[in-house]
């Protein structure tokens, strides 16, 4: 209007204002000078405050599924994947050999207990010679019927574990009794009435070592796993593998394999005063 710039110059128009310039349906905050009134509120603060709750709740499912990961989350099995073959040492250094064991050990061998590890490091096994008995002990060798099939093999060098499959209990509390320690105890085992036995002095388990070490007084309920052994040409005794007539494991291991770190290609036999206590 003649040159006159009504939006701005005349009076009876309303200014337009160019914060109000966007398009129609489009949200939009406008800032203003003016502190919010009672009942009024400030979005910028709000936006804010919804950021914040956003990412707790991000970072609260990741750190859930980080925590979840590593409850998880297993250490290595330490172990072995197969039995070794491990030649046995005697007590002096020497090799141990048939000959050398029945010489030095026999069924009446007492004051000490004779130990070894075997297939790990965490699995002590007494080392017997039940020699001069006469009965038949399976899984043992140096009897003149020896066979290669160690299931089959009779004689009378034997190795069980020495570890209690009742608690756990390891020697000295758990020990070879041989004949006569004992004389008021006499169980009726699978070769009748026994002399000589294994027996734990934690709770009362006793293990009758002509029969596979199976119980012949509880509370155990299991057999001791039993270390296969066997010769070579020279007489020389290895270890090669366990075997339990119940499938059981050593006591504490879920699997005789597994729970320790191995033994190696050879172990001596070291000695222990046995805690004698009569059932």
């Amino acid at each position: 209007m003649n040159g006159i710039d009504c939006p701005t110059g005349c009076p009876f128009i309303a200014p337009r204002d160019v914060a109000l310039d966007f398009p129609v349906g489009m949200v939009r905050a406008v800032a203003s000078t003016q502190e919010p009134g009672p009942g009024e509120v400030d979005e910028t603060k709000r936006n804010v405050l919804k950021l914040l709750a956003v990412a707790g709740v991000v970072a609260a499912g990741a750190g859930g599924a980080i925590g979840g990961a590593l409850q998880y989350a297993r250490p290595p099995v330490v172990g072995l994947s197969s039995y070794p073959k491990t030649q046995l040492i005697d007590v002096n250094g020497s090799a141990l050999t048939v000959d050398r064991v029945m010489k030095e050990y026999s069924l009446t061998t007492a004051g000490a207990i004779f130990i070894f590890n075997y297939p790990l490091q965490n699995e002590p096994n007494f080392f017997l010679n039940l020699n001069p008995t006469t009965l038949p002990v399976l899984g043992g060798i140096g009897g003149p019927n020896q066979v290669s099939d160690p299931t089959k093999a009779q004689g009378p060098i034997v190795a069980f574990s020495a570890i209690c499959q009742h608690l756990g209990c390891v020697p000295p509390a758990i020990a070879y009794y041989p004949p006569g320690t004992c004389p008021a105890f006499t169980p009726s085992g699978k070769n009748g009435s026994m002399k000589f036995y294994i027996h734990c002095s934690c709770h009362g388990s006793t293990y009758d070592v002509t029969s596979n070490a199976n119980p012949l007084t509880g509370p155990t309920l299991y057999a001791l796993p039993q270390v296969l052994l066997e010769t070579d040409a020279d007489g020389n005794i290895y270890a090669h593998g366990m075997a339990s007539l119940d499938g059981v494991p050593i006591n504490g291991h879920i699997h005789n394999l597994q729970g320790g770190y191995g033994v190696g290609n050879s172990q001596q036999l070291y000695k222990d005063t046995p805690t004698i206590l009569c059932p």
